[in-house]
């Protein structure tokens, strides 16, 4: 699609994973730096052995500029090829588990201490992405077959466009924004500039609209005249309050409107 990328980073269900990512990568002739397990598998031949070098301490250079000391080594499998194995530790002595990690490098020229910075990085990509993933609601879904998922996507990304178009009113202290001294009196409203506070606005703004359309068929079954004109007045309120932003309700296809 004409992406560019420097580098990629993957963790070991990746870095384990030659036969297909491994070797897409290969193929495609791009850098990375990817976590393998400590008993990944490396073919040597007849009279080859493993040999680990001596360990290296380096600078581990953190996002707010901090750094602790780290210990690096290369573990060349018989004889030094363009993918290169290395093993990183907090602890060169007794090789915590929960911090020593065995990482396979495809970087021309690439240094010790660049490996130990450039594959910290994943876990601060991992972290972020986990907490936009989080905030678009993309880790809700509990599906499996793709179309469904892509249809999840749609809907996430629909409704934080939603929110992004909107946010800027809603914020509005002005004369121009008269709905917030009607609405914030509602016991659900939230003050909040976040964006989950602004969705919690909307979907207060925009309940009567779909609740209507939820009884409209029971309104076939028991004509409530008093309940559709109810309804079709708190509609018609909330509209003309809130009509510079949600004018696309107009050309929407709601049971309330023929009502």
């Amino acid at each position: 699609m004409g992406f560019k990328f420097n580098l990629v980073l993957a963790d070991s269900l990746y870095g384990e994973s030659g036969t297909n990512f491994i070797s897409v990568l290969d193929e495609m002739n791009l850098n990375y730096i990817v976590a393998i397990r400590s008993n990944h598998d490396v073919e040597l031949l007849k009279g080859q052995h493993s040999q680990y070098l001596e360990w290296q301490r380096f600078k581990r250079v953190f996002s707010d500029l901090d750094s602790e000391n780290r210990f690096i080594r290369e573990i060349i499998h018989g004889k030094r090829t363009e993918k290169r194995y290395w093993q990183i530790t907090t602890d060169r002595d007794n090789l915590p588990g929960n911090s020593t990690r065995y990482v396979m490098s495809k970087y021309p020229d690439i240094t010790s201490r660049e490996v130990g910075n450039f594959y910290g990085l994943r876990t601060w990509v991992e972290y972020g992405l986990k907490q936009s993933k989080n905030e678009l609601g993309w880790a809700d879904y509990r599906l499996t077959h793709y179309p469904n998922i892509e249809r999840w996507w749609e809907i996430v990304c629909s409704s934080y466009l939603m929110v992004s178009l909107h946010s800027e009113q809603m914020h509005l202290s002005t004369p121009q924004s008269k709905f917030k001294s009607k609405f914030t009196s509602h016991p659900w409203w939230d003050d909040g500039k976040g964006w989950k506070n602004i969705l919690n606005n909307l979907r207060l703004i925009i309940q009567p609209f779909t609740l209507f359309n939820l009884i409209c068929p029971w309104l076939t079954v028991f004509p409530i005249s008093q309940l559709s004109l109810g309804f079709s007045r708190l509609q018609s309120i909330i509209y003309s309050l809130t009509s510079p932003i949600f004018i696309f309700l107009a050309h929407s296809d709601f049971c309330f409107s023929s009502a």
